[in-house]
């Protein structure tokens, strides 16, 4: 067993095979969909049969070729939001649909009804701007707001739902002694009369005038008798056809899907109206912005462990999120397709045509046609439940999307450190080198990682006794240093009848079955493995259990978790992960929900660490899949990327489109996990992660050591540098985190949403805002001595955060750079808390003073905030221990006010430092007022060539109220 897993570390070595991956091509539910186009099978609502209950209104929809009915339900919830949802009447049997990521049952809204034109029913919302305008045949949905139709459903006549079927086995007998049987004896009686026919004929010949016509009638009835053997050939040929559609078969490489239940896809299409930019559906390894997508191509959402993945490439990755978002000046729509099965989304945008002709000839009118984006939505089964999220703002999307799956859950402080993870650190020894390392060279760190070959054999939570015999031992070095630990846990467990994790579990029934009903057996790491069931509670609870202090031996309250291989990924599995019809819980089959199972995993794991605290403790969980909702649980990460600069460059497109999909704390491995970076790629690296939500440096096992003092002194200081930059800001980042915890803003955040209504922002993907005051545009080119930075907003002015050198906005600036340069600027307008002393941790700087860096704007004045707790328990939520401090500077003025009542915490702290950028003119006098009425005289620096004012040896406290006055 033990070879199995070693055998596979040479396989994934090598680049990303995409044989062992489909295509659209070779998906069948895709073929099937795609063929229905030619053949425009249409639907009509049947409005008379329309009836309004306390949540929804439902209808009838009708295929005209079936004639078979599907239920259709419109919801109005809360914060301008509608849902769709179409579902089979009468289904043979309940059809998936997708619980716990909708946080709890939505408020819903009491829609208004009334009749629109013949054959419509209009739904509208209490306040009326929004409305539902149903059309009832062909059927089709507009969504209508301030009497402008922004989006359109079924337009294109894209619905598509293949009902479910009698179970194939089931099916087969009922053909064999049914269908067939009856199918045979009129085979037989037809032969017969034919037969009997011809001999009487035959043996009547000589008594019969016309011989010529007796022989042709006979040889026609002969030919008849070709013919309908050969329709019956035909018959068969069309089944062989259906085969190739994959109904309940689907073959890929050695692999038979059996499909018991048989074809169950769905489908529908959206036309947005006005849209040309749309953003979204991770995980991809692409733009930003979302492409067009031709035939046999789509954006597919599948959860896959792609070792290497290719760049510039629409294939599935680690995790899905079905939600896209579209954006144009004055409006942001949302819509996300509530589905955890393997999805497939096409794009097609019609840019605006200046002007067309309406008619020929001399009096011919022009006539501007809108730009138009058909999302095309296809997924293999389940059921049809869409939220259109209708802005009209960024932040009201965001807002609405985090109403449905939640916020980002407030990370511990430590987390927004640096990370230090590889496969593997060797020992307990490696362990203390290491650390000691950063400790020689001056480098703040905050966590240290250990891959899978901590534990015994590669059975979670076990400690491979020769390499790590005293785990509590090294993590009170590590705690000492007031850093923490995180180990891998993933979902395969080790089939071994002595490991109790193992013996438990399968003695308890909590693995995932195979279709013959027995546990269902793949290879992974371990060898021969079988797969937790996490879609069960029972199993989420059991595993949550596992991370009591009794039960992980060797475990202490700094040991966090990563969660990896979690797609699932099964080495010798179609495509490299779980055969669809394996049975989960409630007896559904994978392929129902494949993309929602590492989301269970990391939801058991976040709770099983809340319950390790009695509910104290935040936790701090990476996972690698993900769904819509993750963000509630912890992390992400983008994956096994390469040591290259393309992959540093696409890691910037794909955590922006992770942000905006309501994933603000993710990142990207820093260095590439594959191959060996030059030093130079390594620093800009740094560069780049220490200005990214999660900051880990990572590498596989068999790359050169990479720790930042081992590529010679001057690259020791760049790297240190940019780590230390990520110290300094820390209380900026934190502030972001409670924002994106309470008001769902990203973190990490494309230009568009700060300046929505400037059209070349909407592209832009080589840099990126950090909340509302920084600019970032990390060097992602070999040998670069320039780098050209757009920066937008017409009233704008920036700074730069290194010089202080300010532009105004609007325009694209040449910046120099050496290997030294962090291209970063402030927004002019904004305040910048920050720390002004670095130590070995986060946990060492919890009293250290602050500063404040002060951006005018070209109206002089700024404005900024501080948020502030514990960093790692739940007081700020249950005991409202915490701090939220406003910042504003406004003639001359620079105050400290409280920003939410509701809180307090005490502190030390004191802001020493204040640093004003864009002041123009040299001060008089510079005085401190507090609450209680006490003013100090400050000195001052002021340098007339940069307009910056320095203020040094301050002691305000963060806590208090206070006043700084510039004259």
């Amino acid at each position: 067993m033990e070879a199995a897993g070693k055998e596979e570390i040479s396989v994934e070595d090598e680049a990303v095979d995409k044989n062992i991956f489909k295509d659209c091509s070779k998906i069948a539910f895709y073929r099937r969909q795609k063929q229905q186009l030619s053949t425009k099978s249409t639907y009509q609502a049947l409005l008379d049969s329309a009836t309004k209950g306390k949540d929804s209104t439902k209808f009838q929809i009708l295929n005209e070729a079936t004639k078979v009915p599907l239920l259709a339900e419109v919801y109005g919830i809360e914060g301008n939001i509608f849902r769709l949802k179409i579902n089979e009447e009468t289904p043979l049997k309940p059809r998936y649909e997708v619980p716990d990521v909708v946080t709890s049952k939505p408020r819903t809204v009491r829609l208004i009804s009334s009749s629109g034109d013949a054959g419509s029913l209009v739904l509208a919302d209490g306040k009326g701007d929004l409305k539902c305008h149903i059309t009832a045949n062909p059927f089709k949905v507009d969504l209508v707001s301030e009497e402008e139709v922004v989006m359109s459903i079924n337009s294109l006549g894209h619905l598509y739902f293949e009902h479910l079927q009698v179970p194939l086995k089931k099916r087969r007998r009922m053909d064999e002694h049914g269908e067939n049987f009856n199918k045979e004896i009129e085979n037989t009686k037809r032969t017969h009369q034919l037969k009997d026919k011809i001999t009487e004929m035959r043996n009547t010949l000589e008594g019969i005038s016309g011989l010529d016509d007796a022989e042709e009638q006979i040889s026609n009835l002969e030919d008849r008798a070709t013919k309908e053997n050969k329709e019956d050939t035909s018959v068969d040929a069309s089944q062989e056809n259906q085969e190739d559609l994959g109904l309940w078969e689907e073959k890929f490489g050695k692999f038979v899907d059996v499909k018991v239940n048989g074809p169950a896809s769905i489908g529908l299409d959206f036309s947005l109206h006005g849209f040309e930019h749309l953003y979204g559906i991770p995980q991809h390894a692409e733009s930003h912005q979302l492409k067009n997508t031709g035939d046999g191509d789509a954006y597919r959402l599948y959860n896959l462990d792609v070792y290497g993945y290719k760049i510039h490439d629409k294939m599935g990755i680690y995790g899905s999120v079905p939600y896209l978002l579209a954006h144009k000046p004055g409006r942001t729509l949302g819509i996300f397709w509530l589905n955890a099965s393997e999805t497939l989304v096409e794009i097609n945008t019609e840019p605006a045509v200046k002007y067309t002709l309406t008619q020929m000839g001399p009096v011919a009118a022009k006539q501007k046609v809108r730009s138009q984006t058909d999302v095309h939505w296809m997924s293999e089964s389940g059921i049809i439940d869409v939220f259109l999220l209708t802005g009209p703002t960024p932040s009201d999307v965001f807002k609405q999307y985090s109403y449905l799956t939640g916020t980002q859950a407030m990370p511990p402080l430590f987390s927004l450190g640096y990370h230090q993870c590889r496969w593997n650190y060797e020992d307990e020894q490696d362990v203390k080198a290491v650390d000691a390392g950063f400790d020689e060279h001056d480098i703040p760190y905050d966590v240290m990682w250990l891959d899978i070959e901590h534990t015994e054999g590669k059975r979670y939570f076990t400690w491979d006794k020769k390499r790590f015999p005293n785990p509590k031992r090294m993590q009170e070095l590590l705690r000492n240093k007031k850093r923490k630990l995180v180990v891998i846990s993933d979902p395969h467990i080790k089939i071994d009848p002595d490991y109790s994790v193992y013996a438990e579990a399968k003695e308890q029934g909590f693995f995932v079955r195979n279709h013959e009903g027995g546990d269902f057996e793949g290879v992974c790491w371990p060898g021969l493995s079988s797969y937790l069931d996490f879609t069960n509670p029972k199993v989420r609870e059991w595993y949550s259990s596992l991370f009591t202090f009794s039960a992980y031996q060797g475990s202490t309250d700094i040991l966090y978790i990563w969660n990896d291989m979690n797609e699932p990924s099964v080495f010798r599995g179609p495509e490299l992960t779980m055969q669809k019809n394996a049975i989960h819980h409630g007896n559904w089959e994978h392929r129902e929900l494949h993309n929602i199972y590492g989301f269970y995993q990391q939801m058991a794991t976040a709770e099983g660490l809340i319950q390790r605290s009695k509910g104290k403790e935040r936790p701090f969980v990476l996972t690698r899949s993900f769904f819509a909702g993750s963000q509630k649980y912890g992390a992400v990460w983008t994956g096994d990327n390469t040591a290259e600069w393309s992959y540093l460059k696409i890691s910037i497109p794909m955590l922006l489109t992770l942000s905006v999909t309501g994933i603000p704390f993710c990142g990207a491995d820093v260095g590439g996990f594959i191959g060996n970076p030059e030093a130079e790629l390594l620093v800009r690296w740094y560069q780049a992660g220490a200005y990214q939500p999660f900051f880990r440096g990572h590498a596989t096992m068999n790359t050169k050591r990479r720790e930042p003092w081992l590529f010679g002194e001057e690259h020791t200081r760049l790297i240190r540098e940019a780590i230390r930059q990520r110290y300094t800001l820390l209380p900026y980042w934190y502030s972001l985190f409670y924002r994106a915890h309470v008001a769902a803003e990203p973190v990490m955040r494309p230009l568009w949403i700060e300046f929505p209504e400037e059209l070349n922002t909407f592209g832009v993907e080589d840099e990126y805002m950090l909340g509302s005051a920084l600019l970032v545009h990390p060097v992602t080119e070999p040998k670069a001595t320039t780098v050209s930075v757009f920066l937008p907003g017409s009233n704008e002015v920036w700074y730069d955060s290194k010089t202080g050198t300010h532009w105004e906005g609007a325009c694209t600036v040449k910046i120099p750079v050496t290997l030294d340069t962090i291209p970063v600027f402030q927004r002019g307008g904004s305040i910048v808390p920050i720390k002004t002393t670095i130590g070995k941790s986060t946990g060492y700087m919890t009293d250290s003073p602050y500063g404040l860096r002060v951006a005018l704007s070209t109206k002089g004045s700024a404005m900024g905030e501080l948020y502030l707790d514990d960093g790692h328990s739940f007081q700020y939520l249950h005991q409202k221990q915490f701090l939220h401090r406003k910042f504003s500077f406004l003639s001359g003025v620079l105050t400290n006010s409280c920003a939410d009542k509701r809180g307090h915490h005490p502190s030390k702290c004191v802001v020493e430092r204040v640093f004003v950028l864009g002041l123009k003119k040299q001060p008089s006098s510079v005085t401190t007022h507090s609450s209680d009425g006490k003013e100090e005289p400050v000195v001052f620096t002021y340098c007339t060539t940069m307009a910056t004012l320095s203020l040094e040896k301050l002691s305000l406290n963060i806590s208090a109220d206070w006043e700084v006055h510039i004259k």
